[in-house]
């Protein structure tokens, strides 16, 4: 075994952690995933810092919370003044690589919508100054041309990079560019109007045309490949983050990955109807769809009937499918290489889906278990032995736990965790974790922009919610579908009063301490 272990990190998009065979999923078959967890550890307890892609993606790269990075919600920038493992990894001599999905700069084109009158704003617009940085590299703009875009490496500590933005069988960056040139057919296969015909009436299921072996995660796949080759006979050791863009809606699989699983085979959670005393922006959501007036086309969540939850999970499944076939390949890939046995393999998720909690679909601002709780396998050289961890993970602990393995310091101003030390029993595991959320504008009939702070500890689930008198409480042991909220419970009053008291507890641990003091005053 190498001195310094290569790592090939595996990611997700919106992608639950009891979606997978090893998770015990009742349907879904995902062998070559199930292969990682069967020699590595399994950590079941694994939430994310923020249930939202940018700000969770910031996090894992910087090990701080989105609060302290300042990547609080999607749209924001991470700052190229943001230290990152990545960056301490390639100045400790290891080769790092980015093939697929990065999403820490916007990818939409799309302008913010304010919160705040422009012309409520005086000569200075902002507390913080902004830097005059290119922030617009994975801005669908830089890819339009012919010639292959390049950026100005490296790239939050990557030197290579290869980048595909967007969802589903119409992503962005330099696949587009790849598929342009690949087939004189990309642009008809990524119209929507020429999706092969289906009888599925689940919001934003498309039937692509787009064959496998030209959908994203076939091309992610592929150069994953192409650069393990070129890596095989470096001695310096290798970081490779492998982003997948799917199981993240539109749903989209490509091929035999559409008919791959039945609506029929899947049964759908407890709806709307299961929850005893559901929270306003959850009956909103309930009134909207009964209205016929639900915004089921864009990324905001959404209810849906039982029919449409299932049609999602068998397209959802399809794609995890599509993916854990990709995994397959490249696990097999290192092991042809001669490079398995002396590289850690991570495969984790930025986010989940509701994918039809309480009937809902997507994401948002309802802090439930499905769109916090997301995979997390560790498969270690070291040992290759199975394992299952309860332990409370978060996306924050990634950046120490990877530096940590590499015998690489951490850089001061790090706020979570190094694993290892917990599962070695070298340090006491957590006894509760902070996940955070902040919203771009308003919406599910929140007054303003929803701001929430979560405290998730092994038996309790604690949601406050900014300037709102109510929040959320369930008792897991109890309640794991989370279908009764406690907080105006009588009998729950002292464990309110503990929680909230943690909580705040945790929100001043992430008051940011970095950079030190120079010197004394």
């Amino acid at each position: 075994m190498a001195k310094q272990p290569n790592f090939l990190f595996i990611i997700t998009d919106q992608h639950r952690a009891d979606y997978l065979g090893c998770s015990g999923h009742p349907v879904l078959k995902t062998p070559n995933i199930d292969s990682i967890a069967a020699n590595g550890v399994k950590f079941d307890n694994f939430y994310v810092a923020s249930p939202v892609c940018m700000p969770n993606r910031a996090t894992l790269l910087t090990g701080r919370y989105p609060s302290t990075h300042g990547l609080r919600h999607n749209g924001c920038d991470l700052s190229y003044d943001a230290s990152t493992f990545v960056e301490a990894l390639r100045l400790s001599g290891y080769r790092t690589a980015a093939i697929g999905k990065s999403h820490v700069q916007p990818m939409t084109g799309i302008p913010a919508q304010p919160r705040v009158d422009p012309d409520s704003l005086g000569p200075i617009k902002e507390a913080w100054r902004q830097d005059e940085a290119d922030y617009d590299n994975e801005d669908p703009s830089r890819y339009e041309g012919a010639d292959y875009y390049k950026f100005n490496l490296p790239y939050y500590g990557y030197e290579h990079v290869e980048m595909v933005t967007w969802h589903g069988d119409v992503c962005n960056g330099h696949y587009l560019q790849w598929l342009r040139k690949a087939s004189s057919q990309a642009d008809f296969w990524r119209d929507r109007q020429n999706q092969s015909p289906h009888d599925y009436i689940c919001p934003q299921a498309v039937r692509t045309p787009v064959p496998e072996e030209f959908y994203p995660t076939a091309y992610i796949r592929d150069r994953t490949l192409a650069w393990l080759e070129g890596a095989k006979d470096d001695d310096k050791p290798f970081f490779t983050f492998v982003s997948f863009p799917d199981p993240h809606h539109p749903f989209t699989p490509p091929g035999k990955y559409w008919d791959m699983y039945k609506p029929e085979q899947f049964s759908a959670p407890p709806d709307f109807t299961a929850h005893k005393n559901p929270i306003s922006p959850m009956q909103f959501l309930y009134d909207e769809w009964k209205a016929g007036a639900r915004a089921d086309q864009t990324q905001e969540a959404f209810m849906a009937s039982e029919r449409e939850i299932r049609e999602a999970m068998a397209l959802s499944c399809g794609m995890i499918a599509m993916i854990d076939d990709a995994v397959g390949a490249i696990v097999e890939k290192l092991k042809t290489i001669g490079r398995y046995e002396d590289t850690v393999i991570v495969f984790n998720a930025d986010h989940g889906d509701y994918l039809g909690d309480c009937s809902m679909m997507l994401k948002g601002a309802i802090m439930r278990r499905s769109i916090n709780n997301v995979p997390f396998i560790w498969s270690d050289p070291a040992d290759r032995n199975p394992g299952k961890s309860d332990i409370l993970a978060s996306t924050a602990d990634l950046a120490p736990t990877i530096l940590a393995r590499a015998g690489v310091k951490p850089y001061f101003g790090i706020q979570g965790r190094n694993l290892l030390s917990d599962l070695d029993g070298s340090t006491q595991p957590r006894e509760a974790l902070l996940i955070e959320f902040e919203d771009t504008q308003r919406r599910m009939n929140f007054s303003k922009p929803a701001v929430v702070r979560t405290l998730q500890t092994q038996e309790h689930r604690l949601t406050v919610y900014q300037d709102i008198a109510w929040g959320e409480l369930y008792d897991l042991r109890k309640d794991p579908g989370e279908l009764q909220n406690l907080w105006d419970d009588p009998d729950y009053a002292g464990v309110r009063a503990t929680l909230i008291e943690r909580l705040m507890r945790e929100i001043i641990a992430t008051v940011d301490t970095s950079p030190r003091a120079r010197r004394r005053a």
